[in-house]
C-alpha cells in the first residue's frame, strides 16, 4: 500500500485515453494536487509521453487497463489502494474485477467509457468516463474528486471539444 497522501487541491481522475491525450484534458487537470489514470493508457510510445505529460501537472498514479498488454505495461499494477486525506481509494480498470471485501471509501474505475458518480453500499463508485477517442456516442469526459473534512465528492467534466 502506498503511504498516505495529502493534498488541499482536487484530485484529477482520467481513464481510457487509448493513446490520445487531448489538450483540453490537460487544461481541465491543471491545478490538481494528484492525477489518477484508471487504465487503457495506450501504446508504448504515447504512454510514456502521456504519463510524463500528466506528471508535469501533478504526481501521477496509474493502473493497467485491458488494452495495456505490451511489456511496458507490466510496470503498472492491476489495482492500487491509496489513502488521500484519510479517504481510502481503490483503483481498478474493470469494476467487475473489484473484490467487495476490499476496505475502501471509493472504487475508481474505467473501462466502460460511461461516466458514473454513484453511492452504493456506503461507497462511491466513480468512473470519469473516457478522455481519449470517442466510442459510439458517449461523451468525452474526465473527473475530479475532492477528499477532505467536508467529505468525498466528485464531478464529471465534459471536455470542451
Amino acid at each position: 500500500m502506498t503511504p498516505p497522501l495529502t493534498t488541499e487541491r482536487p484530485i484529477g481522475v482520467i481513464s481510457d485515453t487509448h493513446g490520445l491525450l487531448r489538450p483540453e484534458a490537460l487544461t481541465l487537470l491543471e491545478g490538481c494536487g494528484l492525477i489518477l489514470h484508471l487504465g487503457d493508457v495506450g501504446s508504448r510510445d504515447e504512454d510514456v509521453t502521456m504519463l510524463e505529460r500528466l506528471a508535469d501537472l501533478a504526481p501521477v498514479t496509474a493502473v493497467r487497463g485491458n488494452i495495456d498488454t505490451a511489456p511496458w505495461a507490466e510496470a503498472l499494477p492491476l489495482t492500487r489502494d491509496l489513502t488521500v486525506n484519510g479517504w481510502r481509494l481503490h483503483l481498478v480498470h474493470i469494476l467487475q474485477e473489484f473484490d467487495p471485501a476490499t476496505p475502501c471509501d471509493a472504487v475508481l474505475h474505467g473501462h466502460s467509457h460511461k461516466p458514473r458518480h454513484q453511492w452504493q453500499d456506503g461507497r462511491l463508485l466513480f468512473n470519469p468516463g473516457a478522455a481519449g477517442r470517442r466510442r459510439f456516442r458517449l461523451p468525452i469526459t474526465l473527473g475530479k474528486l475532492w477528499a477532505d473534512e467536508r467529505g468525498l465528492r466528485g464531478a464529471i467534466l465534459h471536455l470542451p471539444l
